[in-house]
Order: structure tokens, then sequence, then C-alpha cells
């Protein structure tokens, strides 16, 4: 079948650039992306992804990891790692 539709969208010109660089890392141009993504999104009957609209509890925790709020900071991954460990034996005691 001839491509004969066109497809014409305005976006963010530094969207279209990282976007466009990621295709063309993929071996890809941008029209074989649009291609591979409308065949996927038919193929699939909807999007070729979630996506979901968070719930309020989500929403939530994303504000507050934007507003900076209750975060907690780790000075290495070993010691996020360690409070986690520790969590975690925690809960099995409370459980146990």
């Amino acid at each position: 079948m001839a491509k004969t539709a066109m497809i014409r969208a305005r976006v963010e010109p530094e969207l279209k650039r990282e976007a466009e660089d990621l295709f063309s890392e993929l071996g890809l141009s941008a029209t074989e992306a649009i291609t591979l993504f409308y065949k996927q999104a038919t193929a699939q009957g909807g999007l070729p992804f979630d996506a979901k609209i968070p719930n309020a509890e989500t929403t939530k925790a994303l504000q507050q990891a934007i507003d900076g709020e209750d975060l907690t900071e780790y000075a290495s991954l070993e010691d996020l790692k360690a409070e986690i460990d520790k969590q975690h034996k925690q809960r099995n005691r409370e459980g146990a």
C-alpha cells in the first residue's frame, strides 16, 4: 500500500530532538517510529503502553516529591539497603 497519508503534529523542539536522537540510535526514522507506534496501537487495540490516571494517594505522593516533603536521604546505596533490610526484619518480627 502506498504511503500517502500525512500526519502533522506540534511538539516542543527539545522533545522532538530528544526523540529523534533516540530513534536514530535505534536505527529508525521519525516516520518509521510513528508507523511502529500506529501498528502497535492498532494491534493491541489501545496504546502500546500503560497510560493510567494516578489515584489520589499516588498524586499526593508525586506532589510531595515535587515539593520536597517527607523525603529521606541516604549517604549511599549501602545505607539505603541497610535501612530496607532493617525495616524488612522488623516487619517479619512483628508479623511472626
